[in-house]
């Protein structure tokens, strides 16, 4: 039966896995030493929330959300930076599961809003999204300063 939990510093070797294959997922080198002391660092600092979807012990995805806050709405708000599942396990249900968990988990913060960005091509995410009850927003331009 499928589990989803939030990760302490006791999940870091298994998640740093999934985050390593998150990241070449999207075009970076693999670099497992690296991943793990990010995943570590973010726990330990508590930067991030991190929920993980297990079934049997064996951990198939994560969700991971950073803290922010709206100023006009004077509330947290958390931004859904990362969202993976191991692909052997995809179409299974499992990013729907862990996109509700962080829903809830805003919820029960009482968070204003959960905001995430995703590919233009990654239709299949933003499908997932909008089933969710994502909405796209068309009130702001984002803008980036890469450094």
């Amino acid at each position: 039966m499928l589990q989803i939990i939030k990760c302490n510093a006791g999940h870091c070797n298994e998640l740093s896995i999934l985050f390593n294959n998150y990241r070449v997922f999207y075009g970076q080198n693999s670099d497992l030493d690296s991943a793990l002391r990010f995943i570590r660092e973010r726990l330990d600092k508590s930067d991030s929330v991190i929920f993980a979807a297990f079934e049997e012990n064996i951990m198939y995805g994560f969700v991971q959300l950073y803290p922010s806050f709206s100023s006009v709405a004077m509330k947290r708000t958390y931004y859904l930076n990362d969202l993976f599942v191991n692909v052997s396990f995809r179409r299974k249900g499992i990013a729907e599961a862990l996109i509700n968990k962080s829903i809830g988990f805003a919820k029960e913060n009482s968070a204003a809003r959960i905001t995430l960005c995703t590919q233009i091509e990654n239709n299949a995410a933003k499908n997932l999204y909008s089933k969710c009850g994502f909405t796209k927003n068309t009130a702001y331009d984002y803008f980036n300063f890469t450094i």
